[in-house]
């Protein structure tokens, strides 16, 4: 009898500072097998100047727990090799890294359909709190999740 295959390694990490994407996804490009490797990075933007930044909270453990769970669910749905997540929390300045995903596959299909999903639940699940930080440096509203994201996380259902 063949043993089960075993799960692919992941990573997750929140963090305060600022992280090389680039840098925090290399070791998937390593792993036996590996034919793709997809990487997303979101950055935190001024808005047209009108932001300073942002300002994310989240409780610690929680997180990375429910990050965790979608990363499982992500290596459920596609033959995924290695998955990668680093997102921020904290105050963050705009064109600053808040998130970065990768994940690594033998072909890309799985590789892209695997990102998309794990960064799509991040944008519409995760237990994040983003707050505006203004140009003048005072803080604006807390950011409500977007219909267009609850609809690209949708298609996953």
């Amino acid at each position: 009898m063949d043993a089960a295959p075993s799960a692919p390694p992941v990573r997750i990490r929140i963090e305060p500072g600022r992280f090389d994407p680039a840098g925090e996804v290399a070791w998937l490009n390593a792993l036996d097998g590996a034919g793709a490797v997809t990487c997303f990075t979101g950055l935190c933007r001024a808005e047209g100047g009108r932001l300073a930044g942002l300002e994310l909270e989240h409780f610690p453990g929680m997180a990375e727990e429910e990050i965790g769970r979608v990363v499982e669910e992500a290596c459920r749905r596609w033959p995924l090799l290695g998955v990668h997540v680093v997102h921020r929390a904290g105050h963050i300045l705009a064109g600053e890294e808040i998130v970065a995903v990768g994940t690594a596959s033998s072909h890309r299909a799985a590789s892209f359909q695997a990102c998309e999903f794990v960064m799509d639940w991040l944008k519409t699940s995760a237990p994040f709190w983003k707050r505006e930080i203004l140009a003048d440096g005072s803080f604006g509203e807390w950011i409500e999740a977007k219909a267009s994201d609850d609809r690209a996380a949708d298609r996953w259902a």
